[in-house]
């Protein structure tokens, strides 16, 4: 290789590694952090654990979708962050493990709670005293996260957003919709896709938009431009997360898979109670897959202390065959040494 092939290879070889620090889950950027100040720590705490809502630890990925959240709504992202870093702090005065805590895995419940409290609060933008039980709800989460991984790791279950559904259906049913401080906005179940009222008035722009969107309406977000910073943010840790999540839109937008019926299902039930779905058809239809038992070799699950992105998790299980075809040609190996000698 001449000089110049040599001068223009360093440059792409730069960009290269500068575009492989920002990708993934970061984790060059995450040993750094562990040398710097508590403060840094945090706020890497934070973004992850806002990235975590939607199964990333990036913390380029949590800061798009804030500001993602901001141009939905800068009041709900304002609760966003406040439980993530509420959840986050009360993690760590807890004393729960430092790596999952600065991974955001107790800080995406917190996001949740504070950003689904202020969207269904009937006082509107701007009611600061709100932000007392979104603390309260908010510091509670790791307890609850902790208390169900006890039960759940029995399994090796994820608890996924389950202290979220707790605490938010607990403060929505604790204060109602004629409380004289924290009022809620009535819950009624939303109007079927399909209804023959509203097909008529459905356009093909409007189906395709729904899509993207529907990955935004994790967050409780409508807005196309919070969608794409979630999609941007997605594609940024992995690009197998985010074709998935488009996907899993898609599906519940024709209701042809488990969870949009029940969704459907759990949105009844729950207006019944005047509480809303949260995501509880989620956590549900996943843990029973999670849970079901085969032999076929394509439905296969790391173990829970292995998860990390798609990415990384097929090349563990790659990985794990390898070494299980080692091992047995080596036992075969000795079988057939036994039997000659």
């Amino acid at each position: 290789m001449g000089p110049s092939n040599q001068l223009s290879a360093e440059p792409s070889g730069r960009c290269l590694r500068a575009v492989r620090f920002f990708t993934g889950d970061m984790r060059r950027c995450g040993q750094w952090v562990k040398r710097q100040v508590l403060i840094i720590q945090l706020l890497d705490g934070v973004l992850r654990g806002t990235a975590q809502v939607m199964f990333v630890s990036n913390p380029v990925s949590g800061l798009l979708i804030s500001t993602g959240l901001f141009l939905q709504n800068p009041w709900w992202a304002l609760n966003s962050l406040l439980g993530a870093f509420v959840s986050t702090v009360s993690a760590l005065l807890l004393r729960l493990n430092r790596e999952a805590i600065f991974a955001g895995l107790h800080g995406y419940n917190g996001t949740l709670v504070g950003m689904l409290m202020a969207a269904f609060s009937s006082k509107g933008n701007w009611y600061w005293w709100l932000l007392f039980p979104n603390v309260f709800m908010s510091m509670l989460c790791p307890v609850v996260s902790s208390a169900l991984s006890s039960i759940m790791s029995k399994w090796d279950l994820p608890v996924f957003t389950l202290p979220f559904n707790i605490l938010t259906c607990l403060h929505i049913a604790a204060t109602g919709t004629a409380h004289p401080y924290f009022p809620e906005v009535k819950i009624q179940p939303k109007a079927h896709l399909y209804h023959n009222d509203s097909l008529a008035n459905l356009s093909i722009p409007q189906l395709f938009l729904s899509v993207p969107v529907g990955v935004g309406q994790v967050f409780g977000c409508d807005s196309p431009w919070t969608a794409c910073l979630v999609l941007l943010a997605l594609l940024l840790c992995s690009p197998a997360i985010c074709l998935h999540a488009l996907l899993g839109s898609a599906a519940g937008l024709c209701t042809a898979l488990f969870c949009a019926y029940v969704t459907s299902a759990t949105s009844k039930l729950m207006s019944v109670l005047a509480l809303p779905a949260c995501t509880w058809p989620f956590c549900l239809s996943t843990l029973i897959f999670l849970l079901l038992s085969s032999e076929n070799p394509a439905i296969c699950r790391p173990p829970l202390s292995a998860v990390s992105c798609p990415e990384e998790n097929q090349h563990y299980l790659r990985q794990l065959r390898m070494s299980e075809k080692a091992l047995s040609s080596c036992k075969g190996e000795r079988t057939l040494e036994r039997m000659e000698g």
